[in-house]
């Protein structure tokens, strides 16, 4: 489902073809940038975390914890751990 005109996604569709593969991939890493200090500010917010090491934990649960299995998350989280 969508409530975007065919017209103005094919419209879209072209301007953004029309862009060099340098420019889309440096609009992806903004994008990407931008959805990171989000999740961050939101994490910060809902869970007031200070440490460095907690926030970076949760953001990548975030983002990346529906892409690993449990074990395997655990192994990530646990080799970031300062023994």
């Amino acid at each position: 489902m969508s409530d975007t005109s065919v017209n103005v996604e094919a419209r879209f569709r072209k301007l953004m073809l029309a862009r060099s593969p340098a420019e889309r991939l440096a609009m992806a890493c903004r994008m990407f940038s931008t959805a990171k200090a989000l999740v961050r500010a939101g994490i910060l917010e809902e869970y007031g975390l200070k440490g460095p090491n907690q926030v970076r934990e949760y953001m990548f649960l975030r983002l990346y914890g529906k892409d690993f299995r449990e074990t395997e998350k655990a192994k990530i989280l646990n080799s970031w751990k300062v023994t």
